[in-house]
């Protein structure tokens, strides 16, 4: 299996009565990665939506870490059916307690009024340095973490250990391989990158490289703007308006080369200056 099929593999989530599945945190150490749960947790609450009404926003909350120990168990609550629009709320569960809550809004497409501001500027993805290199040159080999093989992440600002800069960054991210002609699919693999890089960059004006740094995600949102088509580059630009009390905002933008915006993206990250725990 390519590494794509194994990261499909853990959408494929169990069936269960009473509108519950159970999906598979796969392999790993440490905290389970928060874009795979929200990607499930999106997978789950699509399967109880009628055909033809595409994900259209979420809104989500990191309860607790998960870890890759135990399966994951997905219980959808079916809030509204309407005409236009279908509304679900999804809770994860693991060994027993809340980790994730996500509400989710699917919509019938139709036609309507669309504007968008442009794309920034971004270098060619070829010439930049990847995520896991830069990341290993702050921690040391010993401790960097293993790539994620199914999403090649790209980095058009990258900073040295220490290094200040401005609170925005733009970064490309690839699936490695193409993924299946399926809509939800697609879908599903634009949530789970959606959380990668995002609050790193609250951290960049203060120097907070990775290992002087305890940073976890608190919640998510995501507005899908237009049909998802992940089987290309495509550039995540975000910014970050604020930071107080350990909590930095930031936003974000994901387009395709073409400068077309397919969603925007908002989070909140708790980050603590010091060595993790």
């Amino acid at each position: 299996m390519s590494a794509l099929d194994r990261l499909l593999a853990l959408f494929d989530l169990e069936a269960r009565d009473g509108d519950v599945f159970l999906g598979d945190p796969g392999p790993g150490e440490g905290r389970l990665f928060g874009g795979l749960v929200a990607a499930q947790c999106v997978v789950a609450a699509g399967r109880t939506v009628p055909a033809g009404r595409p994900l259209h926003s979420l809104h989500a909350y990191f309860l607790r870490p998960g870890s890759h120990s135990a399966p994951l168990r997905f219980a959808v609550d079916r809030i509204r059916d309407g005409r236009s629009f279908t509304t679900r709320r999804v809770v994860a569960h693991q060994a027993g307690e809340a980790i994730f809550n996500l509400s989710a809004s699917f919509a019938v497409p139709e036609e309507g009024i669309s504007h968008q501001g442009p794309m920034p500027d971004a270098p060619d993805p070829g010439d930049l340095p990847q995520w896991e290199e830069v990341r290993a040159r702050h921690v040391g080999e010993e401790n960097a973490r293993r790539p994620d093989p199914a999403v090649e992440v790209r980095l058009c600002d990258p900073l040295e250990a220490g290094e200040r800069g401005e609170p925005r960054q733009r970064v490309w991210l690839r699936v490695t391989s193409a993924p299946p002609e399926d809509p939800p699919v697609h879908t599903a693999l634009l949530v789970y990158a959606s959380d990668r890089t995002l609050l790193s960059t609250a951290t960049r004006p203060h120097g907070l490289a990775w290992g002087r740094r305890f940073a976890a995600s608190l919640d998510h949102a995501m507005w899908i703007h237009r049909p998802v088509h992940v089987d290309g580059w495509i550039l995540y630009a975000s910014e970050s308006p604020v930071a107080h009390a350990a909590r930095g905002l930031i936003f974000g933008g994901i387009f395709h080369p073409d400068g077309t915006r397919i969603a925007s993206v908002a989070q909140e990250a708790l980050i603590r200056a010091g060595e993790p725990s």
